[in-house]
């Protein structure tokens, strides 16, 4: 629990950076490590500018508002997500500028299997609303275990929830605020159906308003804790482009709905597909065709004895031993059921190609094959 609380304090640091957070957790290993650093920190960091020096002064204040959330979380069934809790999303572990922790309200797996983000514009049209419905309806015939990822926005993101919803599917909202309000109000209802079916994520403490500026950093993670981005519909600029951009620098595949050249809604679709940064896709077919998901059971190859592979390394059977479990799997769920570091895996999952044991899919998957 010191943990948690020494996160949550670290993270709420007055003047103090994401990426000087991030610097530090990763340096030092731990918060708790930060916080009994905080008066000395040159004494591990000898290169410590005087800002961070200072920042770090005001940890102990932090620690009490974290004290006080943490007393909100529990009264509220709020749960405190640190990146050393197996149920923070995995995926995001891989991203530089993942927070350290993030506030959970609600039932689902934070590391399903398969994760995917469908965004776009917050005046959509009935085009978006359309693909939103029909796409998330054929998706859950194929895999109705595909938790749906959004922003609780106007427009396609509430439409995307809301289709989830409809088909009994998981979804989760990203906030760009706390847990104490739902942004906007009117969407009050949705947020309580997708707690049931679902559930809300953020990284911000109650009490923090829905600034701009937190609608933009909250992007990093609908994009990072995600195999795919879609985008349905959206304008020259706005925050599915951004969004898009994120998923783009974490390896992360990026799909896109086309829309007639003159709508002013497509725009930003029909630029991101001609610049070759998103995949054209126009059913939900493409999309699972083009990610190595349509038919997944019929080729999920048969349990692999041991003896099949007798050449493999220690580490390498243990890669395998994990991805006879399933059909498929995300490179960060092998880091997290092996306990290897994501630098580690990533070198042996290309040995592994190259040996013609694995076969790489779309959104970092990685299959089992024979020989």
């Amino acid at each position: 629990m010191n943990e948690t609380l020494y996160a949550m304090a670290l993270s709420h640091v007055p003047r103090m950076s994401l990426s000087n957070i991030n610097m530090l957790y990763s340096t030092l290993g731990s918060a708790t490590a930060v916080y009994e650093h905080r008066n000395s920190i040159r004494d591990v960091i000898p290169d410590a500018t005087d800002r961070l020096a200072s920042a770090l002064q005001g940890m102990d204040e932090a620690l009490k508002r974290a004290e006080t959330e943490l007393e909100f979380a529990e009264k509220k069934n709020i749960r405190c997500l640190t990146m050393a809790d197996a149920d923070y999303p995995q995926r995001l572990c891989e991203c530089p500028d993942a927070p350290i922790v993030l506030y959970f309200c609600g039932n689902t797996n934070l590391n399903a299997h398969r994760i995917i983000n469908i965004i776009g514009t917050r005046h959509c049209t009935e085009y978006g609303r359309d693909i939103c419905r029909n796409f998330i309806s054929d998706l859950q015939r194929h895999h109705p275990d595909i938790l749906i990822v959004s922003g609780l926005a106007y427009g396609i993101d509430i439409n995307a929830h809301r289709a989830a919803l409809d088909c009994g599917m998981h979804t989760v909202g990203v906030l760009a605020h706390g847990l104490d309000r739902i942004y906007p109000s009117v969407h009050r209802n949705t947020a309580a159906s997708m707690v049931r079916q679902g559930g809300l994520l953020t990284e911000y403490m109650s009490q923090t308003n829905p600034d701009k500026i937190n609608f933009v950093r909250r992007n990093r993670i609908v994009a990072g804790m995600c195999d795919a981005t879609i985008v349905v519909e959206s304008a020259a600029k706005g925050g599915a482009l951004i969004t898009a951009e994120l998923a783009e620098s974490y390896h992360r595949d990026v799909f896109a709905f086309p829309g007639r050249i003159y709508d002013q809604y497509s725009e930003g679709c029909n630029r991101l597909i001609k610049d070759n940064r998103a995949t054209l896709i126009q059913t939900a077919d493409d999309f699972l065709t083009a990610v190595g998901w349509s038919n997944q059971q019929a080729d999920s190859p048969a349990p692999l004895q041991q003896e099949l592979f007798p050449e493999l390394t220690s580490e390498e059977q243990l890669i395998v031993s994990t991805l006879e479990k399933a059909g498929d799997k995300q490179i960060n769920q092998i880091v997290v059921e092996t306990g290897m570091p994501f630098s580690r895996v990533s070198s042996l999952m290309f040995e592994l190609e190259l040996k013609g044991i694995v076969r790489v899919l779309g959104g970092a998957r990685y299959k089992l094959i024979r020989r």
